[in-house]
């Protein structure tokens, strides 16, 4: 397994100062970093690419969907913007050398109508996946869908919707991003839920029950390494959190209070804890 870490932590977006992080993070022992893209336009692709390839780290890329785009809206001209919108991120992707895109790629984060989704809705998005195929494909891009809790979202909340998704999307390319924080709100059993997910499991966020160091609260850590181990995942272990003197990250994110001493102490300290629990395990 390879271990990565959200730049979230340090900064709301990718710039100079977000890269010029790269040798550190990289030497407190991770092996990649997943960096934000919320449109292929500003995304600096190339300069991500030299700067990964000089910190000798990988690239995997969180995106979701802004205000207007959504690939279940009832107007198809939206649903046309919104598939070319994903596709201008996947070949931005692949230009920064990332091979995986993932997030809640399905609708803006927040978007509650106030009712369940609808038979139209699904179909609409599976649609949207497929027809995405040829694109990830040539770019050699896997799409990782992510549930979020149902606060977030209305549209997917558990593992086994987001399974039924995959299944009816048929494509190699498409899987799930199975994100321990949403999964702690959502799921009965958080590692069942891990399992369950088997083939289409394409990307973990290994995120504490309250976004803090991963290890210091009550997830079932030993039972998703268990579950992992089962499905014999050897992808990305990411920790996801937001750093909390960020106003605009701290405001999405919904956090009121710091979550550790430091914000970097959340990705530098649960390495530590992921990386000796992954060994555990494989002693096991």
């Amino acid at each position: 397994m390879k271990f990565g870490v959200n730049t979230f932590i340090w900064s709301a977006s990718v710039d100079r100062s977000t890269l010029d992080l790269l040798p550190r993070i990289k030497e407190r022992g991770f092996d990649g970093v997943e960096l934000p893209m919320f449109g292929a336009a500003n995304f600096p692709a190339a300069e991500v690419r030299r700067a990964v390839d000089e910190s000798d780290l990988e690239c995997t890329i969180c995106s979701v969907l802004g205000n207007g785009l959504s690939v279940i809206s009832e107007d198809a001209t939206v649903r046309r913007t919104t598939r070319t919108h994903l596709e201008a991120c996947i070949q931005a992707a692949a230009a920064a050398g990332a091979t995986l895109i993932a997030g809640p790629l399905y609708s803006p984060v927040g978007y509650l109508p106030g009712r369940r989704r609808t038979p139209t809705e699904w179909s609409a998005a599976v649609e949207c996946y497929q027809a995405l195929g040829p694109t990830l494909a040539q770019h050699g891009v896997q799409l990782a869908i992510e549930p979020l809790n149902r606060f977030e979202t209305y549209f997917l909340n558990t593992a086994a919707d987001a399974f039924t998704l995959c299944d009816e999307i048929d494509h190699p390319s498409v899987g799930i991003l199975f994100d321990t924080f949403h999964a702690n709100i959502e799921e009965k059993d958080v590692a069942a839920a891990c399992l369950s997910v088997g083939r289409h499991l394409k990307h973990m966020h290994t995120c504490e029950n309250d976004r803090g160091t991963p290890g210091s609260g009550h997830i079932d850590w030993r039972g998703v390494f268990d579950a992992l181990r089962t499905l014999q995942y050897d992808g990305w272990l990411t920790i996801e959190s937001f750093g909390f003197s960020i106003s605009e990250l701290s405001a999405a994110a919904a956090i009121w209070r710091d979550l550790a001493i430091t914000p970097e102490a959340i990705a530098f300290d649960g390495v530590q804890f992921l990386k000796q629990s992954a060994a555990a395990i494989a002693a096991a």
